[in-house]
Parts: C-alpha cells; sequence; structure tokens
C-alpha cells in the first residue's frame, strides 16, 4: 500500500468517530474516545502498510485524520439541520434512514 491508500483509509476509519464526537458534550469520557479510539487502527494500517514511521508520512495521516473528524462533525450537524433522525452512531443514523425509505 502506497501513502496515498493510507490517507483514504484513514480518512474513511475517523468519520464515524467525528460523527460520534458532534453528539457528545466536549472533553467528556466519550468526547475523548471518539478521538483516540481510531489511533490504534491507523498505527496497524501504517504497520500493515508497510509505509513505516517516515517523518515525511505523518503531516499527511495527521492531516486525513483530522480532516475526516471534522468532515464528521460537518456531517452530524448537516443530518441535524435536516432534522434526521441522528444519534451517536453514523451506521446506525444510516441503516435507519435507508431502511425509512
Amino acid at each position: 500500500m502506497n501513502l496515498l491508500i493510507v490517507a483514504i483509509l484513514t480518512f474513511l476509519i475517523n468519520i464515524p468517530f467525528g460523527y460520534w464526537r458532534a453528539n457528545v458534550r466536549k472533553k467528556s469520557f466519550q468526547w475523548i474516545l471518539a478521538i483516540h479510539i481510531p489511533v490504534p487502527f491507523v498505527v496497524l494500517l501504517r504497520i500493515y502498510s508497510n509505509i513505516g514511521f517516515e517523518l515525511f508520512t505523518y503531516p499527511i495521516v495527521i492531516a486525513s485524520y483530522f480532516f475526516a473528524q471534522f468532515a464528521g462533525v460537518k456531517f452530524f450537524n448537516y443530518r441535524k439541520k435536516l432534522q434526521l433522525l441522528t444519534s451517536s452512531c453514523l451506521i446506525m443514523d444510516l441503516y435507519r434512514a435507508n431502511k425509512s425509505n
């Protein structure tokens, strides 16, 4: 795997956690978990992909990590603005929305 694929997978892993983070009180235990649970997955992804921990890879992976967290929050706020059923779980919200249609 190359760096671009790792960045994309990091982005996809973190969107649901950003969505979760948007629905909990700031600096609560759940908020901290929403930020830190994906970290081991990203580390395992880096190890599995053999990109290693070279200095030039950090800005790209970290940027995709935080951009995905931001995108998850924005998606939660968008669904809330449309008054769609929102919970802390993106997967269940999308499943319920798809089931109701």
